[in-house]
């Protein structure tokens, strides 16, 4: 569904993101590790158009087509969904609007995907306005859940979401996904769905099960591997030995 080409980006002439490749295949969900300023969401943006972050290298083809020079609304009709990890509040526009134009559907029924979400409260309050951080990502969420993305792109779904709030947002980007399948069953559907998830904790994947997992350092990507392994590896040495790993191997 979406490969990276020996990608490089840079954002005001500085490189930040250099020779990526990566392939993510249909029905596959793969998690992406790092520290913090590692590139992680650099990525994700580059990935989704953002036009600061400038591609000097490689390319980026999702389904097919290659999308490096599209632009991002270009890119979010082809099929790709962004979860942001701080969202930009925006003052007099509401939020049932901002969902009403995200729905692919335009029949759906914004009352009955707030339900899902516990927002219906919200459908007619400024964008993020004076939303906890539990609502914003839930807010975020009801966007995607109506634009209904063939790909989406997740940065840190759980930062600043309290236990409650994340094991309903997990359980919607389950199900979004269908995580609870496996590769193969996933497959199977009649639109297979993949995506890519940024987390620093790794909580999300207490709910949402990922097929593959990456480690990124100083804009490369390092190991690959099975998520939890890899997990369990930085939880007991830390990011610091990926980091010396990633040298070594350079």
């Amino acid at each position: 569904m979406l490969q990276i080409e020996n990608l490089s980006v840079s954002v005001d002439g500085k490189d930040i993101l250099n020779s990526i490749n990566l392939e993510i295949k249909e029905g596959e969900i793969h998690a992406l590790f790092g520290p913090n300023g590692s590139g992680k969401t650099s990525l994700l943006m580059t990935m989704m158009g953002f036009p600061d972050y400038r591609v000097t290298e490689g390319r980026i083809i999702f389904r097919g087509k290659d999308i490096t020079s599209m632009t991002i609304d270009e890119r979010a009709k082809l099929g790709l969904g962004y979860m942001f990890q701080r969202p930009p509040t925006i003052t007099g526009v509401k939020t049932r609007q901002l969902v009403e134009l995200c729905a692919q559907d335009k029949t759906a029924n914004v009352e009955e995907l707030a339900k899902q979400l516990n927002l219906q409260s919200f459908l007619d309050r400024d964008i993020n306005r004076g939303f906890s951080g539990g609502e914003i990502k839930r807010a975020e969420l009801l966007q995607l859940l109506a634009q209904n993305p063939n790909f989406l792109l997740l940065d840190e779904p759980e930062s600043g979401v309290d236990l409650e709030n994340l094991a309903l947002i997990g359980r919607l980007i389950n199900d979004l996904l269908r995580s609870d399948l496996n590769f193969k069953n996933r497959r199977a559907q009649p639109s297979p769905k993949a995506g890519l998830i940024i987390t620093h904790t790794g909580y999300i994947l207490d709910y949402v099960s990922a097929d593959i997992g990456h480690v990124m350092c100083n804009g490369r990507l390092g190991c690959s591997g099975t998520p939890s392994v890899i997990l369990a590896n930085i939880r007991k040495m830390g990011y610091e030995e990926c980091i010396a790993c990633l040298l070594r191997s350079s």
